[in-house]
């Protein structure tokens, strides 16, 4: 048994969950990774987070089955073609035009089709009941509010709101075990968490971020997820390692 304390990192196989293992670890935590094979046509991330687990010497690693493909809602989980170059903003739009306003109501900053209704805050809580079981106190998630697609639920004030939920909601947290949610990457740019990972070593030729992969997992390139990590890697001057389909610039 590790003397260290325990910290539940959710981990999806992608660069930031990545990095976000990287730094648990580098803070002292033994850490317990928890994926989510929640229905996601990207399901190739939770090979990813196998390898990056194995990589870490991670000694509990959970894989949760949970298929939001029954709620839909996303071009991540429903049959809702995934936006590529650059049209994003179209899917956003799209979207918003279905949702209700009061009259006169100002319409919110627009929010992307690939965003999936209320998936953080579903990990978050599996998260927190696997930590009040492990006795951890601590919760890593690699949220981002810079290099981001604007979902609502990577917001420093969402993770603060269900951090204080968290410390009202168990018993560990009544006993006076209080809960600590770690964004470590929330104010940085991707190519910062780049950099900061390969200081700790990551290796992210084990990681997959890609909304749309081929069936042999080669990224598309050309989804936004795929665009902010080559910009990021680009801007680096270092190629980005992970495999791409071989029409897209890697």
């Amino acid at each position: 048994m590790s003397s260290q304390p325990r910290a539940i990192v959710l981990l999806s196989g992608g660069l930031d969950s990545a990095t976000a293992l990287a730094l648990a670890r580098a803070d002292g935590f033994d850490p317990l990774a928890l994926s989510f094979r929640y229905g996601q046509r990207h399901a190739i991330e939770i090979d990813a987070a196998r390898r990056l687990a194995a990589a870490a010497s991670v000694r509990e690693h959970k894989i949760v089955d949970i298929d939001l493909r029954t709620f839909g809602g996303s071009a991540l989980t429903d049959d809702i073609p995934v936006p590529k170059d650059g049209a994003q903003g179209a899917g956003r739009r799209a979207r918003d035009a279905d949702e209700p306003r009061a009259p006169g109501a100002r319409r919110p900053a627009p929010i992307p089709i690939t965003y999936v209704p209320a998936r953080n805050t579903i990990f978050l809580s599996f998260a927190l009941a696997l930590a009040e079981v492990r006795g951890a106190r601590d919760i890593y998630i690699g949220v981002n509010a810079v290099d981001y697609s604007g979902y609502p639920d990577c917001r420093p004030e969402y993770v603060q709101a269900f951090e204080k939920m968290a410390n009202l909601a168990t018993r560990a947290a009544v006993t006076g075990q209080r809960l600590t949610i770690h964004t470590p990457l929330i104010n940085l740019t991707k190519a910062q968490i780049i950099t900061r990972g390969l200081e700790l070593g990551v290796d992210y030729s084990l990681t997959r971020s890609c909304y749309d992969p081929d069936p042999r997992g080669a990224a598309c390139g050309r989804c936004e997820s795929c665009t902010l990590r080559l910009a990021a890697f680009a801007a680096l001057r270092r190629p980005d390692p992970a495999p791409y389909a071989p029409t897209t610039p890697s």
